[in-house]
Order: C-alpha cells, then structure tokens, then sequence
C-alpha cells in the first residue's frame, strides 16, 4: 500500500483547521488528503508543535529543516521519497505523487499548488507553537 507522510510545520492542531481564522486552502488540502485516503492510500500527518522527534528521527526531513528551516515545510514524502517541500501541493499533484487516477472533474481542489498557512495565518513556528492560532 501506498503511504503519503506529511510533516506539517507547527500548528495547534493536526489539520490546521482550526480557531477562528481558518484558511480555506487548509481545509481544501486536508479535504484532498481525505479524498486521497477514499482512493485507499494512507495518509500520515505528523505536527511539528505535536511530534518534534519524528522530524529529528527522518534524515531527509532533518536535512530540509537545516537546509531551509521552518520555510521548508510542509514535507510531503511518498514512502521513504521526498517528493515536495515548502508548500502543500494540490490534489491533482497528490494524486499523481500516490499514482491515482485524477481528472480536475473528479476533484474540487482549485488549488494552485502553492499555498502554506499556519492555522488562519502565517505565523513562525515559535508565534504557533506557543497556543493555539
């Protein structure tokens, strides 16, 4: 089974999708992994606030952090393959990552393909990590 990890920059929840400000691109993108798990792909989203030491155990993720810091997240990693960082990619791009079938009829995405957000706002994972949006 195909699984997709994404390392999610520090939010105060797992989905982003929360507190009065929420960004729609989040909760598109969340809806696009949900659609992607339907497809019967596994979805792994793993909070940086939540789970520090699973982006300290990933050498490839620990690299992106040195690398590019906080900027470098989300990482989108297909099985032991980093396939995207620095942004959450959009269904259609999930779907070719994961090798599923997709047409822009299929999907609501709308994406387009670059988006980030820290619950509601841009924020560094220090403002983020301190409460919740």
């Amino acid at each position: 089974m195909t699984n997709v990890t994404v390392y999610d920059p520090a939010m105060c929840c797992s989905t982003g999708i929360c507190g009065a400000e929420v960004e729609q691109q989040l909760v598109t993108f969340a809806a696009d992994l949900d659609w992607l798990k339907s497809k019967g792909i596994a979805v792994t989203r793993i909070n940086l606030s939540q789970e520090p030491a699973k982006f300290a155990e990933n050498n490839k993720v620990k690299a992106v952090l040195e690398s590019s810091g906080v900027e470098g997240l989300p990482v989108i990693m297909l099985g032991d393959t980093l396939n995207s960082s620095g942004r959450y990619p959009a269904r259609g791009e999930l779907a070719e990552m994961a090798g599923v079938a997709y047409t822009s009829e299929t999907g609501t995405s709308g994406q387009d393909g670059s988006i980030s957000g820290y619950c509601g706002s841009k924020k560094s994972a220090e403002e983020t990590s301190s409460g919740c949006c």
